[in-house]
């Protein structure tokens, strides 16, 4: 019978036991930490090895090590302990009600956000937030962040994620602005308007508009009338006719349903979208506050058709 098949024939305890073996090299320590004797221990092992079919020690009256076999089923072992203990865990935190203070940090959105975040402060009464709004590049541990909302892939490994939503890029302006300027008819017709453009704040590059531009035709450098590194200031600027921005969707969404924007060059647009993600210090699972307000925001963050 090989290690693996007999996995499932094996108990919890045996495991747990033969872990404990292999990490104190002693049955006699481990029978002291188990409350045991040393003779008891010995022998749960020796069945163990018999129904195993191998032996998982070399044993000496000085020392006790682990065979090739003993180090590869310690390997699984420890995999089977660890996924147990983290279905504990996941059990213990779900009984748990969320509470506490809970640090996020958001992009520099204002109000495209808050609407919803209020939303889950009156769900949650008992979780107190600590809003950070910045579209600086924080270091989540360091900070004492226990989440912050970013888009795009991120780059920290040591940081886990989870994406809320994706939305499609479009070029809008507002009525007022295209009866004044003109409607653009193609990409190149951008040279004579007025560009609102957002500036990466770690890079200092400005991000690139998502156009598809005529493969026998060069493409051209947009104005640049307006810079700035917040969505929102974009939306406000648009909207009181300065110019023609680029935005994600759930940004120009309200904008468009009102009549204050509209899209420009939908025909000419490649499709690109702006992901948003939560991401988080990297553990086996969030706390149960932070888990109610990923998954409450993941559930209000959607495109209408989601």
């Amino acid at each position: 019978m090989s290690v693996m098949n007999a996995l499932s024939l094996d108990s919890v305890g045996d495991f747990a036991v033969f872990v404990q073996v292999a990490e104190t090299r002693s049955f006699a320590e481990t029978g002291r930490l188990l409350g045991v004797s040393a003779s008891a221990v010995g022998k749960r092992m020796a069945r163990l090895e018999a129904r195993l079919g191998v032996r998982l020690f070399h044993r000496s009256t000085r020392s006790i090590t682990l065979t090739a076999e003993g180090s590869m089923f310690l390997a699984r072992c420890r995999r089977v302990l660890a996924e147990i203990q983290d279905a504990e865990l996941e059990l213990s935190q779900s009984a748990q009600t969320p509470r506490g203070r809970l640090k996020v940090g958001l992009p520099l959105v204002g109000s495209l956000f808050l609407p919803v975040i209020a939303d889950f402060m009156q769900a949650h009464p008992e979780i107190d937030l600590q809003l950070d709004l910045t579209d600086r590049v924080v270091n989540v541990i360091e900070e004492g962040f226990d989440a912050v909302l970013r888009t795009g892939e991120p780059e920290d490994s040591g940081l886990s994620s989870r994406i809320l939503g994706s939305f499609p890029m479009w070029l809008v302006a507002s009525p007022a602005y295209l009866a004044r300027r003109g409607l653009p008819q193609r990409p190149a017709d951008l040279a004579q308007h007025a560009c609102l453009h957002y500036c990466f704040t770690n890079t200092g590059k400005l991000e690139t508009w998502p156009l598809r531009w005529p493969a026998h035709k060069a493409q051209i450098g947009l104005p640049a009338s307006m810079v700035c590194n917040t969505i929102e200031a974009r939306v406000c600027f648009a909207e009181r006719g300065l110019g023609i921005t680029c935005l994600p969707e759930f940004a120009a969404r309200e904008g468009l349903a009102q009549g204050r924007l509209r899209r420009v060059l939908a025909e000419h647009t490649e499709p690109r979208f702006a992901t948003f993600r939560m991401l988080w210090p990297s553990g086996r699972y969030p706390s149960p506050k932070l888990r109610v307000f990923i998954d409450f925001l993941a559930e209000r963050f959607q495109p209408p058709d989601a």
